[in-house]
């Protein structure tokens, strides 16, 4: 069996079937297997999706890709918090130290 890949707006419909068929008398299993899912699936995507509509769903994708993207930036350009602490201690031991004074 091939690992197929659904797109946000996909899981949506499916987990809206999948609803239909309970909600018409239907067990989970039964509806999962209607739309060629698995029952562990659905609950993940359920998990992720539920009470969620088509352009909700979209825009979450979007920004999770956004903030990807954001997170790799922030490591490649190397910044990173604790050396931003270890300049303020820095800071903090030479204005102990005499080295800043107050006017």
């Amino acid at each position: 069996m091939s690992i197929k890949r659904y797109k946000a707006e996909r899981i949506v419909t499916l987990l809206r079937q999948i609803e239909v068929g309970i909600a018409n008398g239907k067990t989970t299993p039964q509806g999962c297997k209607e739309v060629e899912i698995m029952i562990q699936t659905s609950y993940r995507w359920r998990k992720e999706y539920g009470g969620l509509k088509l352009n909700q769903a979209k825009r979450l994708k979007e920004l999770e890709k956004e903030n990807t993207k954001l997170k790799r930036l922030v490591a490649e350009h190397g910044y990173y918090a604790p050396d931003a602490r270890e300049r303020c201690s820095l800071v903090r031991h030479m204005s102990h130290s005499g080295h800043f004074h107050r006017r």
